[in-house]
């Protein structure tokens, strides 16, 4: 990972916009978006972020790095090399929102990742997030244990769920109505067919998204670990006999 993702606060802020033209025309509906305040003065003291969309290459690097002296994250548009942070092809489901970026490599293949990701999302999906942070005490309520609470929302949420995202009627109160249903826990065996993480079954992947602990074999590399939740134990060699509560996987080194 070349670029740290995360997700900026922008409400009333204000952001440096220099430069004319489409590219900075664009870039300054997209902020105004956002809910920023977009200024072409250079010399705001305020502004949370700068944006250069200078076409003379000269004037793009001077103009970025006067800013950048000043302490400002800086996007110089269309030259990956200068910026502090790019700006990705978004998908807008408010309040879900998906990223999509290639550092600065190819704004044709984020822009053609976005248009697949529009096609599987639905346009309720944001209401369905909105739902569940409406709904939060009561799931606290519902599963008090932190453990449990993340293994049936994820249930929830799984291909088939109630809740399933890439399904159209989402009704939260009804979910924790009947919210009990089984959630997967325990111990499951994963015989890995190859290293590469792209040969992971679907059934896989998502246990792997779910799973507590990750026991594995010395041989299974990184690439597949790397599929597994950020915070989940990953623990070389066979499970002991006795688990902790939970869900966890047994991954094993590919013949």
């Amino acid at each position: 990972m070349r670029q740290f993702p995360l997700f900026l606060n922008l409400e009333g802020r204000t952001v440096i916009i220099v430069g004319h033209g489409p590219a900075a025309d664009a870039k300054r509906r997209l902020y105004e978006r956002a809910g920023a305040v977009v200024t072409d003065n250079a010399n705001a003291s305020d502004a949370a972020l700068a944006i250069v969309a200078h076409e003379d290459d000269e004037l793009a690097r001077i103009s970025a790095r006067d800013l950048k002296a000043r302490g400002l994250l800086v996007n110089v548009v269309d030259r990956p090399e200068l910026c502090d942070f790019t700006t990705p092809a978004i998908v807008d489901r408010d309040p879900v929102t998906v990223a999509i970026g290639t550092g600065g490599a190819s704004a044709g293949l984020a822009k053609a990742l976005r248009q697949r990701i529009e096609a599987m999302l639905p346009a309720g999906l944001g209401q369905l997030a909105t739902d569940l942070y409406a709904a939060r005490e009561h799931i606290r309520a519902h599963w008090p244990d932190a453990a449990d609470r993340r293994r049936a929302i994820d249930a929830a949420l799984s291909e088939g769920g109630p809740l399933d995202p890439g399904g159209t009627a989402h009704d939260v109160a009804a979910w924790l109505v009947g919210g009990n249903a089984a959630v997967e826990t325990g111990l499951h065996v994963i015989a890995l067919t190859g290293p590469d993480p792209d040969d992971l079954t679907l059934r896989t992947a998502r246990l792997l998204g779910q799973a507590d602990r990750v026991y594995h074999d010395a041989g299974v590399g990184n690439a597949v670990l790397e599929r597994a939740r950020a915070d989940a134990e990953r623990i070389e060699g066979a499970p002991p006999e006795a688990l902790l509560a939970g869900l966890s996987l047994y991954l094993q080194r590919a013949p």
